[in-house]
């Protein structure tokens, strides 16, 4: 695990570092609550925090609550409190402002080790249930829950002036690929559809049956264009082999980009009108969400 070690005396620090590393743990130490939040906040690969009740800058119950505030729902972090004051209503108040358990000053190795694990067993759970939670079972890409949650974190950067650009994917002809070739051929088709579009970018999502979208951070609606064409060309260029022939499929693909004061909900809309758009005139194509088009569309 990576460890964030917080005492305000150095002997202290030395000394369960040592017992920290002589396990294979990843020690970062402070003397400062403040600086060690910090880290925290900017390495999302650290797991633990071991912090004794009184650090420089602020107290270790304030550093409890500030760190239980910077773990999330994706980002568990386990919190011991250490201390040489054995007093319950410490005890209690370390433990309602965050801490997940508590252990004496100086902590005796076994027992450090054994609370170790036990923050490792939880990590192990909670990252388990955070992948289920968010992830798609067939294809393994977001399930449509975590690709909304976060594509609106995208927009909120993009707010800030960053491009961005969404692609609605779909594959053509779908449901001819089930009823000829069954659905267990189907599932593989989207299976490796899925994974061909996760090449392409950071952040996709299935947001039901074969229907896809991404959103690329720092690309303009040309850029999305240019991504959605080579990606269009990669499905094309895939072939399964079957009882009853060889299959092979195409998508078709609709783009827009970000426009100031947009939600999720609306330049995902664009990019559909624009998937709608590529459908109708032929599919296995790239149609780009055009003013003129979503005039069209909206008077419809």
């Amino acid at each position: 695990m990576r460890v964030v070690l917080v005492d305000p005396s150095r002997t202290v620090l030395k000394w369960v570092t040592r017992l920290l590393e002589a396990r294979d743990h990843e020690v970062m130490t402070f003397t400062d609550g403040l600086e060690a939040l910090a880290c925290i906040k900017a390495d999302e690969r650290i797991s633990a925090l071991i912090t004794s009740a009184a650090p420089h800058s602020i107290s270790g119950v304030e550093l409890c609550w500030e760190v239980r505030l910077t773990a999330t729902h994706r980002r568990p972090i386990y919190v011991l409190m250490m201390s040489s004051n054995q007093d319950w209503r410490s005890v209690i108040e370390a433990l309602d402002c965050g801490a997940d358990d508590f252990i004496p000053k100086p902590p005796v190795p076994e027992e450090l080790y054994a609370r170790l694990r036990v923050a490792e067993r939880l990590d192990t759970m909670q990252r388990e249930l955070i992948l289920l939670a968010t992830t798609d079972p067939l294809t393994s890409v977001f399930n449509r829950r975590a690709f909304f949650e976060q594509a609106n974190e995208a927009c909120a950067v993009a707010r800030d002036g960053a491009a961005l650009a969404a692609i609605m994917v779909d594959v053509d002809h779908f449901k001819a690929v089930n009823d000829k070739f069954g659905h267990s051929v189907g599932d593989t088709v989207l299976r490796d559809v899925a994974q061909a579009t996760a090449g392409a970018g950071r952040l996709v999502g299935r947001l039901g049956g074969e229907e896809f979208a991404l959103m690329l951070d720092g690309c303009t609606a040309a850029q999305g264009v240019a991504a959605a064409d080579q990606l269009r060309i990669a499905i094309e260029a895939l072939r399964w082999d079957a009882v009853g022939g060889p299959i092979k499929v195409t998508c078709s693909f609709g783009v827009s980009e970000w426009q100031p004061g947009d939600t999720i909900d609306q330049i995902l809309k664009r990019a559909d009108v624009a998937l709608f758009e590529a459908k109708a005139h032929g599919r296995n194509r790239v149609v780009v969400a055009r003013t003129e088009l979503l005039a069209s569309a909206a008077a419809a």
